[in-house]
């Protein structure tokens, strides 16, 4: 797969391709059935699969102090729309000027103009232009209009609930990251480098790495079993806790991490995160001893969780 963050020097044989457009916040299993279609009306189109997808997303411009974090690190997104089998990813910069552009503006300049698209591949619900003015029944009418062959692909549900980006940040908010894996088709992940903590867990008996520099949405305050892989690419069953340290006065939020079966300096090192269930919440325990003696339990409950995931 070929990046690009500009159209104008888009090779020409990506133009007359068969597009899908979108933020694809988290590259969830909606996504999925989205950009499997659009290679396969690709294939048997003789064209290239191409997504258009912004940098930043728009809701960072437009919004900005609602805005949230993304679901994905701009790798992994990469990594998995590539893995979907797309030929060329365009990244385009946004600007507002970009964005206050109307629908049919935006239809003519990039999808005809710039891409000369044969074919779309778009999810339900999708609009485009500004204010989202473009309907699903407007891009109908603009496709028909320039003989470009449109498929609307219908979401995906579980257990009766739609696939959605919003959907899958409110379970992780709330903790859920089993049901974020099932809607995403993988483990939700968190990637950093470990920084340098108060140092209080190894007083304990159980050193933890802390993580800094993620760029995604964080799951909630809550105790989590999960998969750890340092740089030497090994996995392994971690205990996180992210929030703060009540028992002992801690409220700043933070990523920390006791990874099971490794003994090691990870400072200034990557670290990535794999969420498999959650524990239990942060609580306040009333001493020391209480909480060594539940920190003993939860790394116990820690690696039957983790064998189970990966059984």
């Amino acid at each position: 797969m070929e990046i690009f963050n500009r159209l104008d020097n888009l090779p020409l044989r990506y133009r007359g391709g068969v597009l899908s457009i979108g933020k694809f916040d988290g590259l969830h299993l909606g996504h999925a059935r989205i950009m499997a279609c659009a290679t396969e009306t690709a294939r048997r189109l003789g064209a290239p699969s191409i997504v258009f997808t912004f940098s930043p997303a728009p809701a960072r411009l437009l919004r900005p102090e609602t805005a949230s974090e993304p679901l994905t690190d701009p790798d992994d997104k990469r990594a998995l729309i590539e893995a979907a089998g797309v030929d060329a990813l365009v990244e385009f910069p946004t600007t507002l000027r970009f964005l206050s552009q109307t629908a049919d503006e935006f239809f003519s300049r990039v999808v005809v103009e710039k891409l000369g698209a044969v074919g779309m591949v778009e999810g339900k619900g999708f609009s485009f232009g500004r204010d989202c003015e473009g309907t699903e029944r407007r891009l109908r009418e603009l496709a028909e209009r320039r003989h470009i062959e449109l498929t609307i692909v219908p979401s995906v549900a579980i257990a009766g609930t739609i696939v959605s980006s919003s959907v899958i940040r409110e379970a992780l908010r709330n903790g859920d990251v089993a049901l974020a894996a099932k809607m995403l088709g993988r483990r939700y992940r968190v990637r950093g480098v470990v920084g340098r903590g108060d140092m209080r867990g190894r007083t304990l008996g159980f050193p933890t790495a802390n993580l800094t520099g993620t760029e995604v949405f964080l799951p909630g305050n809550a105790l989590y079993a999960a998969i750890a892989r340092t740089s030497d690419g090994i996995a392994r069953p971690a205990a996180v806790n992210l929030g703060g340290n009540p028992t002992f006065g801690v409220e700043k939020r933070k990523i920390e991490t006791h990874i099971l079966d490794f003994c090691g300096n990870l400072y200034d090192k990557p670290l990535e995160l794999e969420f498999c269930a959650k524990i239990r919440d942060v609580v306040k325990f009333p001493d020391k001893e209480t909480l060594l003696a539940q920190m003993n339990c939860d790394v116990k409950k820690t690696r039957e969780l983790v064998q189970r995931a990966l059984s």
